[in-house]
């Protein structure tokens, strides 16, 4: 538990280590725009997004978190899927929002999705790395993790590790750490800029589009206001310890490596045209 103060309030945050396995969609998650384009189905293990030329839709977590690992099994738009974006994130609230993201840009059929990454730091992005992915996303379910430490942010694929982000405060970077963030998914029409810079628009005919989520886990810290427990699912109390053991081992740091070798399609460290002066400081 600890005191934080913002602004003129004082918030009591109580915080405690929450792992959610295998639960329910119903009891994790609002559906929060779409009308019944989300839908949650087979007792609550199962949630899809659809979008179609009216509109998209959405959900996010019920909780919060600060720090932990996320995992959910998505399978995304089949076939022609230009022009739209699956996005699934961590994300604060407001100006200064800290944002963590995972989108998936969809192509014409058999050309790969773009796996976009990127993190917000006090409301400010430009940290792209975006990937093609080795396997067909639609045909079957795949794991996207990410593991937000105090240390570091890592983006996994099947466990595979894809993007390490680091903590760089020490030279002056700002780094996610003391705003708790809800997960966020939403599947949206982007044709202005999703497939090939805009150039290829959303075919309305292979409507509606359709993703699908199920697996959702946190082994994470929940935030809560007041002197209010964390909730039915807490299992231990936090432990700035257990956040300390968290680098990548030998083989990690290959698999990291092999991905980016063979898959990286941008990185916005090396895009010289875009930062003449030279990358930013995280690169360095």
């Amino acid at each position: 538990m600890g005191l934080f103060r913002n602004g003129f309030s004082l918030f009591v945050v109580v915080c405690s280590m929450a792992v959610v396995a295998s639960g329910s969609f119903y009891q994790d998650f609002d559906l929060t725009w779409g009308d019944r384009r989300a839908k949650i189905f087979n007792g609550g293990q199962l949630l899809s997004l659809s979008l179609d030329k009216v509109s998209g839709s959405g959900f996010q977590s019920k909780k919060e978190y600060l720090f932990g690992r996320i995992d959910m099994q998505l399978k995304l738009v089949a076939g022609n899927s230009a022009g739209t974006v699956t996005a699934y994130y961590l994300s604060s609230q407001g100006a200064t929002h800290d944002e963590i993201d995972f989108e998936f840009l969809g192509n014409l059929s058999g050309d790969p999705y773009i796996l976009h990454t990127n993190v917000f730091t006090q409301g400010k992005g430009n940290r792209e790395q975006q990937f093609y992915l080795w396997f067909d996303p639609t045909r079957n379910f795949h794991t996207y993790s990410i593991i937000w430490k105090p240390q570091h942010i890592i983006f996994l694929v099947d466990n595979i590790p894809i993007r390490v982000f680091k903590n760089a405060e020490s030279i002056g970077v700002p780094f996610p750490k003391s705003q708790p963030m809800r997960i966020y998914s939403s599947l949206w029409n982007a044709d202005d800029w999703a497939t090939r810079g805009g150039l290829v628009k959303t075919d309305w005919t292979k409507a509606p589009f359709t993703a699908y989520y199920r697996n959702f886990k946190a082994s994470a810290c929940t935030w809560s206001y007041g002197a209010s427990s964390c909730g039915s699912n807490s299992s231990s109390a936090f432990s700035d310890g257990a956040w300390k053991t968290s680098e990548l081992d030998a083989p990690g740091r290959r698999r990291l490596r092999w991905v980016q070798k063979y898959f990286m399609i941008y990185n916005y460290c090396t895009d010289l045209k875009r930062f003449p002066q030279g990358p930013p400081p995280e690169c360095k």
